[in-house]
């Protein structure tokens, strides 16, 4: 497994830039996967624009004006945030950077890296303005497409589907909220999925009424990328070991000296869930309570496909790994579990490539992103026509 890029290109080439250990291979992957979302979204709205089914607004914006006071220091403060804490971590001796979530969450960071980032963006926008700037400014009006708004889409699914993810999982560990509400709204751990879906998709649908976006046409667009997006993300839960993992494939046991799987003998599965009760007893209570099958490989398929005992996993789940030198990342699992994040991405892909294929010939509103089971049934019931388009 590799936590971060630095373990990831240390193990392919031998050596890796320093600054690599800050960048999480979980938080690569996600990033990456809202750039394919973006991506693929603006290319389907583009195309539904051609087509007719989107239409443009038209916006009174100024041009010509120099930079007001407002944007110079909202550029600033971006500015510096990045500066003292991204430069920070970097130039900063804090012991503290050890641990990238904890050096963020701190008060610690670089002051004149934050000046002088603060500083560079602001004089960037000032010559940006004045570059423009018209002896008489003047207001004109503007076509605004739906596609030129995927970037006002992508930050407040962001936004709000992480703001929701926390809130409802506070809401679920609630004692654990009581007793510390700032950790548990600000640590980088404790999300649940269906709360970040249902505000993310109420603040796309409040987005799109607004800004006279066709919703159901706003879904079948997004629809291929969401699950290539998916898809991505869930690279990322493999290639880190994050614990998204399946039940354990009690066929096998690991190797713990070779961080390898082999075939279980009789009797194997039982000992060493007891050997290393430590393991399953503080999340299943007992150990008759773990959730296992018993699946082998076919011949012609590896075993890491069926049973993998995630090495340096980024949680430090199980047991450690003998001859580790690390401080961190030194755990593997004693019994292989089924590797669901690789699986979740082969049928994502899947997917991606079926909706893909199919999109052009998917003629009614919302069939791409939720196909229904009659066809007679008219999805217009909850439609009305607004300027030739149909919105929620």
């Amino acid at each position: 497994m590799y936590p971060n890029l630095y373990f990831a290109l240390k193990d392919l080439f031998g050596s890796a830039p320093h600054f690599l250990y800050f960048i999480n291979s979980f938080g690569f992957f996600v990033a990456l996967s809202f750039i394919c979302a973006a991506v693929t979204l603006t290319r389907e709205l583009i195309r539904k624009e051609r087509e007719g089914l989107l239409q443009y607004r038209e916006q009174m914006v100024w041009v010509g004006k120099a930079a007001s006071p407002g944007e110079l220091a909202v550029n600033f403060v971006i500015g510096f945030l990045l500066g003292f804490k991204l430069l920070g971590l970097f130039l900063s001796s804090s012991p503290l950077t050890a641990n990238v979530q904890e050096f963020i969450l701190s008060g610690e960071g670089s002051i004149p890296a934050g000046v002088a980032l603060g500083l560079l963006l602001a004089g960037l926008k000032w010559y940006e303005k004045n570059k423009q700037k018209l002896p008489q400014p003047q207001e004109k009006k503007v076509r605004i497409w739906p596609h030129d708004r995927v970037g006002d889409l992508t930050i407040f699914a962001f936004v709000f589907g992480f703001a929701g993810a926390k809130i409802f999982n506070s809401l679920e560990t609630w004692d654990d909220f009581v007793r510390d509400p700032i950790a548990s709204l600000f640590s980088f751990s404790g999300l649940t999925f269906y709360g970040g879906l249902i505000c993310a998709a109420l603040a796309i649908w409040w987005y799109a009424r607004k800004n006279g976006i066709g919703f159901w046409h706003l879904n079948d667009a997004a629809a291929p990328g969401l699950m290539l997006a998916y898809a991505v993300g869930r690279i990322g839960c493999q290639v880190s070991g994050d614990g998204d993992w399946g039940i354990l494939n009690s066929a096998y046991i690991t190797d713990l000296g070779a961080s390898k799987t082999t075939l279980a003998n009789p009797g194997d599965y039982e000992r060493i869930t007891h050997q290393y009760s430590q393991v399953y007893l503080p999340q299943f209570g007992s150990l008759d309570k773990v959730p296992h099958l018993a699946v082998k490989a076919p011949s012609f398929l590896p075993d890491w496909l069926f049973a993998y005992p995630y090495p340096h996993n980024v949680i430090s789940e199980g047991v450690r790994i003998p001859g580790c030198d690390g401080q961190s990342y030194c755990s593997q699992l004693p019994i292989p579990v089924f590797p669901t994040p690789f699986y979740e991405t082969i049928v994502c892909l899947i997917l991606f490539f079926t909706l893909w294929y199919f999109r052009k010939r998917l003629t009614i509103p919302g069939d791409a992103f939720c196909p229904l089971p009659d066809p007679q049934w008219n999805r217009a019931v909850f439609c009305r026509k607004d300027q030739g388009q149909q919105q929620i």
